[in-house]
């Protein structure tokens, strides 16, 4: 979109302005360039002492949160390191590239061409930043002033000093006196900021779900695959009308000749071959049917012009025609809409009805992201196709959608015990209220950080390996 990228320069602009401006209230710490203010202050005290008794109650919800999230993300980076040291080459043609450690940028989806996320404009980037840097920080004040710590100042921070255009909010509490807390109240405090990212990230999967509701239509079904079976590679008994006397190093040729054609096995023609397991003896063969045949590709929108917006639907469209009969279905494929002929064959599972010879999988999710999408999304029919009612729907869609995924993302990174990162010190709290030592709980702490930061190292160690 041009009128994002002429946002992200006058967005440039303005944040030279006001560095130029500021630059005697800036203070470097680190890579950052800080600036102080006294905004929000009176909020955060006065929220505090309002909902004193429910953030109290929900102080230990924020805690045992936080055990969770930490749970969850030290093993999703073990799965990261297992998948980096033995399937490297899974992530290089997935990820195309895309380094494992990098700040979420503006059009990073577009420029490693991920084509499985939405687009991430300027514009998302800098309302998903302002709404999770903003509660994030606010929720640490709050909950800071519900142990009775002040918080001094609050402010942005502008990252890296040399080129500041990333940027960050921060609250400045009196960590003197904050030390001085029980060491429960330490960890709330702590752990607030990952709450209210989780609590950002389920308010945003409401949100999509109302929106998407009003706003998207069902408009096309799109199938997995066509449809196939699976046979013992011995009942293949010729290809391409040749006949076949089967040995070990022709089941090995299958897996490297897209050739075959014409295959018969146990008396029922074959279009051609899905995939081979050398090892069992097992192959999927295509089913030669309408849809193999026609190249059917696409979403499936409408059959004769009767639009297709779901799987009974199409259903109960096939029945009204017989095998043998020609059909025109309409496909979109993203970019283009078309229409084909197709010859209806008869389905070699119901004598006398016609079918396709496309399949629908029963997609079940494994791992923690993809279970985590299939229920915060299961306002969606499986295989159906929706399209927006009008063009700034699925604008604000994908900002929605974005937002739940770099919240609980965050909230995730951000509980890692590392030194860095709030996890870092709510571990070694942790570990100083069950050994009651000081010593034992820096030791720990100084121990897991080195840890984590060796696991990175090998994960870095394997993508760049990956490209050799």
């Amino acid at each position: 979109m041009i009128w994002d990228l002429g946002l992200l320069g006058l967005f440039v602009i303005l944040i030279s302005l006001f560095l130029y401006r500021n630059k005697k209230s800036l203070k470097k710490e680190g890579l950052l360039w800080l600036y102080h203010t006294s905004w929000g202050i009176k909020i955060i005290e006065r929220t505090g002492k309002k909902w004193r008794k429910f953030l109290k109650v929900s102080s230990y919800v924020a805690v045992w949160l936080g055990y969770a999230l930490m749970g969850i993300m030290v093993y999703l980076f073990g799965r990261l390191v297992w998948i980096y040291a033995f399937h490297s080459e899974f992530i290089k043609a997935s990820l195309h590239g895309l380094p494992p450690v990098m700040p979420l940028v503006p059009y990073l989806p577009q420029m490693f061409k991920l084509s499985f996320l939405p687009p991430f404009y300027f514009s998302y980037w800098i309302i998903i930043l302002a709404v999770i840097a903003i509660t994030h920080e606010f929720f640490h004040g709050i909950y800071a002033a519900l142990a009775g710590v002040k918080t001094k100042t609050t402010g942005f921070g502008f990252f890296p000093f040399f080129f500041p255009v990333f940027l960050a909010a921060f609250v400045n509490l009196d960590e003197k006196a904050m030390e001085k807390k029980k060491n429960f109240e330490q960890r709330a405090v702590l752990a607030a900021g990952t709450f209210a990212n989780t609590l950002t990230a389920i308010l945003g999967v409401i949100l999509m779900f109302i929106f998407f509701t009003l706003t998207y239509s069902p408009s096309g079904i799109v199938f997995d695959d066509y449809a196939y079976n699976v046979v013992n590679v011995t009942n293949i008994s010729s290809i391409n009308g040749v006949p076949i006397n089967w040995n070990e190093n022709q089941i090995n040729e299958l897996q490297n000749i897209s050739e075959y054609k014409n295959i018969e096995a146990n008396g029922i023609n074959y279009y051609g071959i899905k995939g081979v397991d050398s090892s069992s003896g097992l192959v999927g063969l295509y089913y030669d049917a309408p849809g193999i045949n026609s190249n059917l590709t696409g979403v499936i929108q409408e059959i004769n012009g009767e639009k297709i917006t779901s799987l009974d639907k199409l259903s109960e469209e096939l029945m009204l025609y017989s095998p043998g009969e020609k059909i025109n279905v309409s496909t979109y494929d993203g970019t283009v809409k078309n229409t084909i002929e197709v010859t209806l064959e008869e389905n070699p599972f119901s004598e006398g009805k016609s079918w396709l010879g496309v399949s629908f999988l029963d997609n079940k999710p494994n791992g923690v992201f993809s279970t985590i999408s299939y229920y915060t999304t299961a306002y969606k029919k499986t295989n159906v196709y929706y399209e927006p009612d009008f063009l700034l729907a699925k604008f604000i869609y994908d900002l929605l959608w974005w937002l739940v995924l770099i919240s609980f993302s965050v909230a995730l990174v951000n509980m890692l015990p590392m030194g860095i990162f709030d996890g870092g010190r709510f571990f070694y709290l942790t570990i100083l209220k069950l050994t009651k030592s000081q010593k034992a709980a820096e030791k720990s702490f100084k121990r897991i950080t080195q840890f984590f930061l060796f696991l990175l190292f090998v994960i870095m160690f394997f993508w760049a390996k990956s490209f050799f």
